[in-house]
């Protein structure tokens, strides 16, 4: 398993967002690594308040969180799959620990769940983890110390035991494939190339991740103009959009807005 990514994919105006709070990543424990992307710890104490904005992965998250005036104690929650773009009020001092896990990689931690139930939703921690109480939280959430939050979250996450299941290293090959090989961009053509029927994709996507195959290579395509978009100097967005596997440009334009809320060219001028 690679070390914690170090790209920005899916976090609108990065630069912005890292300027007001202290973001970091940290990689999980050895035994946690094939289901896991990353932790992601947040620390923030703001002058005035701060919306940031996320276009979310195909990964679950868990996420232990405190807003000091508004709830100082913390709670944590687990977040599926985000259908739109994701946004959060910062204001004040606060702090977030948080687990991304790896598309189909939440399930052996919750065996039987179809995925499907949690996408676009956020349900408490403890209605699908009933052993988690406010000590588990207050473990996460208190120490000063960085390495003491992580070793927290190991001990969390350690302590559900996660059941190897072939279904889900499946389900977590066949997404990274999607997001690491651009010239995948039809449902049909990449069952045929895995030896599945749509159908059976179809079927493993659900239960395991949370969403369809077609969504998936559509929402990588989004992170792409994405980053895009946020590099420096000019983007040929014809060329992009080919490049992608849209049919034009306005196909493109048309995507990127509905997800991040303005066209292509209106983000890239604001961000630079």
């Amino acid at each position: 398993m690679a070390a914690p990514r170090r790209d920005t994919r899916g976090i609108v105006d990065a630069a912005e967002l890292f300027a007001r709070v202290r973001f970091r990543r940290r990689e999980p424990a050895e035994p946690l690594r094939p289901y896991l992307e990353h932790y992601w710890l947040i620390d923030w104490d703001l002058p005035e308040p701060y919306a940031s904005h996320v276009v979310p992965h195909p990964s679950v998250n868990v996420v232990f969180q405190r807003y000091a005036g508004r709830n100082p104690v913390g709670f944590g929650e687990v977040a599926g799959i985000g259908l739109d773009l994701f946004t959060q009020k910062l204001e004040g001092r606060g702090r977030v620990c948080g687990i991304q896990f790896r598309p189909g990689g939440f399930r052996p931690f919750a065996p039987g769940r179809a995925l499907t139930s949690l996408t676009g939703e956020r349900i408490a921690l403890h209605t699908v983890f009933p052993t988690v109480d406010a000590a588990t939280v207050a473990s996460v959430l208190d120490p000063a110390d960085e390495d003491a939050r992580v070793a927290a979250l190991d001990a969390f996450l350690l302590g559900l035991g996660p059941r190897p299941d072939p279904q889900a290293d499946l389900a977590m090959a066949l997404v990274d494939r999607i997001r690491g090989d651009r010239a995948i961009r039809h449902v049909g053509d990449f069952a045929r190339t895995e030896g599945m029927t749509v159908r059976a994709l179809q079927r493993l996507f659900a239960a395991y991740v949370g969403v369809g195959p077609k969504w998936i290579i559509l929402r990588y395509r989004i992170h792409e103009a994405l980053s895009r978009a946020e590099a420096s100097g000019p983007v040929d967005w014809a060329a992009l959009a080919a490049d992608l596997g849209y049919a034009d440009q306005a196909h493109l334009v048309r995507d990127f807005t509905a997800t991040v809320g303005v066209p292509p060219t209106t983000y890239a001028t604001t961000t630079h």
